[in-house]
């Protein structure tokens, strides 16, 4: 493979596994599971994030139009969840591959020793030659508990596992200049730093059966792209994307990487609905935390301590203008940081290896 990665996370939008009549699209899983299993056979890990099991419960039972969202989407994820890595478990299988399934919520991230658990898991599935087939437990997560879909969830995985790259497999053909539908709009092949205006050109419109539109893609392919991991996102309907991909031969969008950032700076980057305190900084050490440079978020430039926040805490990092700057891990609690406010020479409230610039 001429892109030369050693570790990938595929992920798999259900617009791509799902027929127009919501039902699971076999034959495409089947094409998608031959092409995981050559790349692996190249010595390629491979962690795949699918999602697919609320199209794959509809298959299997009738809902009631009297059930509400919530525990339609319950049902039919907790009943099509086996489906789905059933389905998986016997394309691999041809192949003499194991598979497993992980099934993880928004929770599972926000604790550390949680977070380094689910981490320590992927490994020794992958140590096994085991691919992690990993899901959003739609079953408990509901509401404000569930990720904005599971491009996010790749993204936490790809910068927990220090993916090579992370490849978004979605109905088109990757970013566009324009509206996809019109005639003259090309795909952007490559896309590089923040892009502060690349949402003028996205359809805020999402998939039929999928919860994330292209602006969430984009997203958080600039965020996994800043901690130093390749993003692709590319065409999973057409036939062999991933090998055309890895082999140079396709037009896609691949957004390009920065410098690798830490393991603990990655899960921080990730940390922002598990953050507890907030804290406001002048323009002047905002400008001086965010220049890219080696420094630590020092007393003298915090204006305000907004919320309360103990020693270990991930706290949030705010403008004069309350626009988020950064996350970081608080050295010591709010009561200490608000007798330092403004004060020299005093000990850092977060150490530089233990923040993340936002911007």
């Amino acid at each position: 493979m001429k892109l030369g990665y050693k570790k990938i996370i595929v992920k798999v939008g259900s617009n791509v596994i799902t027929q127009a009549n919501g039902l699971p699209d076999e034959a495409r899983i089947n094409h998608l599971v031959d092409q995981l299993a050559a790349i692996k056979k190249q010595g390629i890990e491979v962690i795949l994030v699918s999602s697919g099991a609320v199209a794959a419960g509809r298959s299997l039972i009738k809902v009631s139009e009297k059930q509400d969202a919530v525990t339609t989407r319950q049902l039919l994820a907790a009943i099509g969840q086996v489906k789905l890595i059933n389905t998986y478990s016997n394309f691999f299988a041809v192949h003499q591959i194991k598979c497993a399934q992980v099934l993880v919520t928004k929770e599972d991230f926000r604790d550390r020793a949680h977070y380094l658990n689910m981490k320590n898991c992927m490994q020794i599935l992958l140590q096994n030659d085991v691919i992690p087939v990993v899901n959003e437990n739609d079953v408990v997560s509901v509401t404000e508990l569930m990720f904005t879909d599971n491009d996010e969830l790749a993204g936490l995985i790809a910068s927990m596992l220090n993916a090579d790259a992370l490849i978004i497999l979605s109905n088109v053909n990757g970013i566009y200049n324009g509206d996809p539908k019109m005639e003259g709009s090309k795909v952007i092949e490559e896309i590089s730093g923040p892009v502060s205006n690349l949402a003028s050109f996205i359809q805020t419109g999402k998939s039929q059966f999928g919860r994330g539109g292209m602006i969430t893609k984009s997203t958080m392919a600039q965020k996994v792209a800043k901690l130093g991991i390749t993003v692709h996102i590319a065409n999973g309907t057409e036939d062999d994307v991933l090998i055309a991909l890895l082999n140079k031969e396709l037009i896609h969008t691949r957004f390009v990487p920065e410098k690798s950032k830490s393991g603990k700076k990655k899960w921080i980057a990730h940390s922002e609905t598990a953050a507890t305190g907030i804290v406001k900084l002048n323009d002047g050490a905002k400008t001086v935390l965010t220049s890219g440079k080696a420094t630590s978020l020092l007393p003298i430039g915090i204006i305000e301590i907004q919320t309360d926040f103990l020693k270990g805490d991930v706290i949030k990092i705010v403008d004069e203008q309350n626009t988020l700057i950064g996350l970081g891990i608080a050295e010591y609690g709010s009561d200490k940081a608000r007798e330092r406010i403004g004060q020299k020479k005093q000990k850092a409230l977060v150490h530089y290896d233990y923040f993340y610039s936002a911007i």
